[in-house]
């Protein structure tokens, strides 16, 4: 399937995708990509709001503030999440459960890329209303959506599906 394919599928049964890509096999790169990915697209969807921060405060230049933005989307926060899928990792081991390291990366990057369709939503509203309780409320359903696609992919990887 392409990717905009099974993002639209997760929206309706994220369980199911995420059983499809573990019945697949390993694939690292394929975890890799998405991490990639979905770094890209926040970034993207962080453009508006620095445009709209740099419009309102003309000390910070808009290329320095897109610079810093792609290094930490880009660069860090794939180290960043790599760390915390480990720890989760370890957790699991501690609580007993029956979860490979490699099931947990895959089910952590594929629900951040399939969220990324809400997170560029909350860059527009980011970016055009600013801080507001608009911009909270697609936080929360973002933080929601994300929390859904991610506990159903473990439990999916877990074989309780």
């Amino acid at each position: 399937m392409a990717l905009t394919s099974d993002i639209l599928a997760t929206y309706r049964g994220p369980g199911r995708v995420m059983a499809r890509f573990i019945s697949q096999g390993r694939n690292e790169v394929r975890a890799l990509i998405f991490l990639l990915l979905a770094g890209l697209l926040i970034f993207i969807a962080s453009a508006p709001y620095q445009a709209r921060e740099a419009q309102l405060d003309p000390e910070g230049p808009l290329a320095v503030r897109l610079y810093w933005s792609a290094f930490l989307w880009i660069f860090l926060m794939p180290l960043i999440l790599y760390a915390f899928a480990a720890m989760i990792w370890a957790l699991s081991k501690i609580a007993r459960r029956q979860i490979t390291g490699y099931e947990i990366r895959m089910t952590l990057f594929w629900s951040l890329l399939a969220s990324t369709p809400v997170l560029l939503l909350l860059g527009i509203v980011a970016g055009f209303i600013g801080p507001s309780i608009q911009l909270q409320a697609v936080g929360i359903v973002w933080l929601c959506v994300f929390g859904w696609f991610w506990a159903s992919g473990l439990l999916a990887a877990e074989g309780n599906v």
